[in-house]
């Protein structure tokens, strides 16, 4: 096969596509159009030597080169690192308050293949779906190469429920390797965030799918009611708290007043303390709740517990200090998973700290819901 006959076989659920050939339909009316993308690192255009060269910009110019009378505007909110527990908390946010009409999202490489990561992308699906911009969603899924896994199985189960297109990677892109017709060191230097011709094609695989809409823009299809929740659906409301969205008490933790700098400036807009003792505390109406805070490649740092309901038998572990080498990490800590709904008492308290510290320790925010 050539390198076209693997991108078709990246569509592995059409879906319905009322919603996208709507936005067609405008596009080619000449009316303005935002195209959004929500996700990860290969998102965010990680190891893609240019920003327009990542597999997001592409598809956005696929837009431009398609509907020369249209007027398109480019949202790309991926963040490396994460995942669906954090997207659909920052969706609204990151993506939905610019009304994207077009949504490409994908956390198949960030989240674990699980029922848990397949109920928070259940939220952000519907979370996206429910924006007010009703935007057409697209569902894509990134891989490993070097041995073919992601959370897709999950995911694209959430797809068919809500019969969305499903674009895969995993059945696109991965078996040009498997077949010899690229080595993985041509693609990726990594195994997973594709090079300049990687992005090209995990892009192809999307435009391709495009392509074939746009070849069948004339046969309307309608588009379905919004189907029951598949899974328990407890993080579709999921809300995102930092300094100023929630009410805390301080003793030693400090409030970060220095301004955010943009959407990758993700060390912003929290609290932070260097000292053993030094505590914070939220009272949350929720029934699932954690928190996010930084894990620094640099070491040492403070180490922090997490207290919940006043039970300090039972600590959680907030360990400042990261063990691997690519960067510092955003990371969440779950705390509480499909609990009783009611005021919930947070508790964040140094329990380790040092005098060769180089950072504090940096709660980033409280994610409940």
């Amino acid at each position: 096969m050539n390198v076209q006959e693997y991108l078709r076989h990246g569509i592995v659920h059409r879906g319905n596509l009322a919603r996208l050939k709507a936005c067609m339909a405008r596009a080619a009316a000449g009316e303005t159009l935002c195209i959004g993308f929500l996700g990860g690192s290969i998102t965010q255009g990680s190891l893609s030597s240019s920003p327009k060269l990542c597999y997001a910009h592409r598809v956005f110019e696929w837009w431009k080169e398609n509907f020369a009378e249209g007027d398109f505007t480019y949202i790309n909110a991926g963040i490396g690192g994460t995942s669906s527990h954090y997207g659909v908390a920052r969706a609204q946010r990151d993506l939905l308050a610019f009304r994207p009409d077009v949504v490409i999202v994908d956390f198949s490489v960030n989240d674990t293949a699980d029922a848990f990561f397949e109920e928070t992308f259940e939220g952000v699906i519907r979370r996206l779906l429910t924006g007010s911009s009703r935007p057409a969603v697209i569902i894509m899924n990134n891989v490993f190469y070097n041995d073919g896994h992601n959370a897709q199985e999950y995911h694209n189960r959430i797809g068919a429920w809500y019969d969305l297109p499903c674009i895969s990677m995993k059945s696109a892109i991965y078996p040009m390797l498997e077949d010899g017709l690229f080595t993985a060191r041509q693609l990726t230097p990594d195994d997973l965030h594709p090079n300049d011709l990687g992005h090209n094609y995990v892009a192809g695989a999307l435009r391709y799918f495009l392509d074939q809409v746009l070849a069948d823009l004339g046969h309307i299809e309608t588009e379905a009611a919004l189907p029951e929740p598949l899974t328990k659906n407890a993080y579709e409301n999921s809300r995102l708290y930092q300094k100023d969205s929630l009410c805390y008490k301080t003793e030693g933790f400090m409030v970060d007043t220095a301004p955010k700098a943009g959407l990758l400036d993700l060390y912003k807009n929290g609290w932070l303390a260097w000292e053993k003792g030094n505590k914070i505390t939220f009272d949350i109406r929720c029934s699932c709740l954690a928190v996010q805070y930084r894990k620094s490649v640099r070491h040492p740092v403070p180490a922090a517990i997490a207290v919940i309901d006043g039970d300090t038998d039972h600590p959680v572990l907030l360990d400042g200090n990261f063990d691997e080498d690519w960067g510092d990490c955003l990371y969440i800590e779950k705390l509480i998973h499909h609990g009783e709904d009611k005021v919930h008492r947070l508790e964040i308290v140094i329990s380790e700290a040092h005098e060769t510290d180089v950072r504090p320790f940096y709660l980033v925010a409280v994610i409940a819901s």
